[in-house]
């Protein structure tokens, strides 16, 4: 259960910081950030293990999660506008 709770809290901000890049930095990497952020989201993780027979691991998911906070808050134009 608080797996499920961290997941939706983290694909919330992954979509949120998507939603930003979209309207202040640049749409491409607003669509990625949106498209990785349902990565995070249960309800397609239950869809993807139902329709394709597989779904995104934990381990995967962390991964993605770090490399996300990493280049947002490093190498992206929305880090450079928070400071």
């Amino acid at each position: 259960m608080p797996l499920h709770i961290i997941s939706w809290l983290f694909g919330t901000l992954v979509l949120v910081v998507g939603i930003l890049n979209m309207f202040l930095v640049h749409p491409v990497p607003g669509i990625a950030y949106l498209l990785l952020s349902l990565v995070y989201f249960p309800p397609v993780n239950a869809l993807l293990q139902y329709r394709l027979g597989f779904s995104v691991p934990l381990v995967v998911k962390i991964v993605l999660g770090i490399f996300l906070i990493m280049f947002t808050l490093g190498v992206s134009d929305l880090g450079d506008m928070i400071d």
